[in-house]
């Protein structure tokens, strides 16, 4: 063969790898699994492709015009490409160029300067160096965004946008020990509480064992079809033996029934059946941003020990100047958000270990609030969607006379119907809203107006238990 006809092949070879490299990208955003797979096979179909002819030096030169994205996606490709992906001194020089990028303080970049120079490798490698300074930097931002608090709420304004950085796994452990991690499918926020939803190819309820809830950060870079470098955080652990014991019934329509795991946590399966549809857990923005990146893979985020607040030898000290802020939603849109300042309780009107604070008096017409919607906990999966009705999440913010949160939580609960006396100005058909835990409880009245059928809610009172009290005010109630 001669020499014309053998570059002419080459150059047709070349035509067909370099359209069938561009048919195998565009598959890469449609199956993040297949990445690795697919690069692969390249390989196989390639195997004397001019690639892997080069020599390493001109490979090397060649990779180090690449950037740490592009260098983590190449070494899903095949073991080689793994070794020369993380090479020492191409992430050193990836380094070196994030540090030309950032403006951060001058002793600072002096000294990683200096250790540049030296040639002194950290501990841990160029790579992972590179990728905890990117997240530092990124932490950095975030506490600057913490600094602004809400007077509404009590917690900082910007949480929800500090949260978009953030996303939840739930990784489910069968009976055999083997573990199976679902991404996140969709999520709401709200004022202060955020609504994670999961739903797919789950396994039979009964299979499962423990469900882990996980906080994941990853750092900022776009990797095609592949999982961003990041940390796990671990939240908490439902034992399935457990709770399915008392698992409670939550409500059903023609296709899904409900079933409450825990307060906050709530279980769809298919009607007549034992698989599950979805899992859809509410969390409060009190310390969410904590509980979901400063705790380990395996441990939890710990609350500090907290002082008791300064005693200014008021006798009253601890029931009064409390700031409500209460939330009912759905897991996609907002039904009420109030405040409620300067409650407080006498003394004598602490009865069976529990403080009343009342927000709306039901006598007083002028308190009542309207609701925005009905109250129903839509749900979806992948090709169906309803509701159930009389259901909703409750998000319950309570502050302390100097603005800290003292009691939070977000839960689901339910409506019950209960015949009232006639009134002119609503229907004779009211519903009742109770919470109850630990550290108190609340009791919510709603009715129905009579011509335009708008929900008003008439009563809302909280109670908090005094043995809350004592510990974080260190009183004797």
């Amino acid at each position: 063969m001669s020499a014309s006809k053998r570059f002419q092949g080459a150059n047709t070879l070349s035509r067909y790898h370099q359209n069938f490299l561009e048919r195998q990208h565009c598959k890469w955003h449609s199956s993040e699994d297949k990445v690795a797979n697919n690069m692969f096979s390249i390989c196989i179909l390639m195997p004397n492709y001019m690639l892997f002819r080069l020599p390493s030096e001109i490979l090397h030169k060649i990779l180090s015009y690449l950037d740490a994205a592009t260098l983590i996606c190449i070494g899903h490709v095949s073991k080689s490409f793994y070794q020369r992906a993380n090479d020492e001194a191409l992430w050193r020089n990836i380094y070196r160029r994030l540090l030309n990028k950032k403006s951060i303080n001058m002793v600072r970049k002096m000294h990683e300067i200096y250790t540049l120079e030296s040639q002194a490798q950290p501990v841990d490698g160029w790579k992972l160096h590179y990728i905890r300074t990117r997240d530092a930097w990124a932490r950095k931002k975030w506490r600057t965004h913490l600094g602004v608090i809400s007077r509404h709420t009590g917690l900082p304004s910007h949480t929800d946008q500090i949260l978009r950085n953030i996303t939840w796994e739930l990784t489910a452990t069968d009976r055999s020990n083997r573990e199976t991690t679902y991404d996140l499918s969709f999520l709401r926020f709200f004022d202060t509480s955020v609504v994670l939803c999961w739903y797919g190819n789950w396994p039979d309820y009964h299979h499962i064992s423990t469900i882990q809830l996980h906080g994941v950060r990853r750092i900022a870079l776009t990797c095609p079809g592949l999982k961003a470098p990041g940390w796990r955080s671990f939240m908490e652990m439902i034992d399935m033996e457990t709770v399915t014991k008392g698992m409670q019934d939550y409500g059903q329509d023609q296709v899904i029934e409900l079933k409450l795991l825990k307060p906050h946590i709530v279980m769809g399966l298919w009607k007549g059946q034992h698989h599950i549809a979805f899992v859809i857990i509410t969390l409060h923005f009190h310390k969410l941003l904590e509980r979901s990146t400063q705790g380990s893979s395996v441990w939890p985020y710990v609350d500090p020990v907290v002082q008791p607040p300064f005693d200014d030898i008021d006798p009253d000290y601890g029931l009064h100047g409390y700031h409500l802020h209460i939330v009912l939603h759905s897991s996609e849109y907002q039904i009420m958000s109030e405040c409620f300042p300067q409650l407080f309780c006498h003394r004598d009107q602490i009865c069976n270990g529990l403080v009343r604070l009342t927000a709306i008096d039901g006598t007083f017409f002028w308190q009542h609030k309207p609701l925005s919607g009905d109250i129903t906990l839509p749900w979806k999966c992948e090709a169906l969607q309803g509701q159930i009705k009389d259901r909703c999440f409750m998000t319950l913010t309570l502050l302390d006379e100097f603005n800290k949160p003292f009691w939070c939580f977000s839960s689901s609960v339910s409506t019950k119907c209960k015949e009232m006396p006639f009134s002119v100005l609503y229907a004779t058909e009211q519903f009742l809203i109770h919470y109850q835990d630990s550290d108190g409880e609340v009791m919510m009245t709603i009715v129905q107006g009579e011509k335009e059928k708008q929900l008003y809610l008439v009563n809302l009172a909280v109670y908090v238990s005094t043995g809350k009290l004592n510990k974080y005010f260190g009183k004797d109630y």
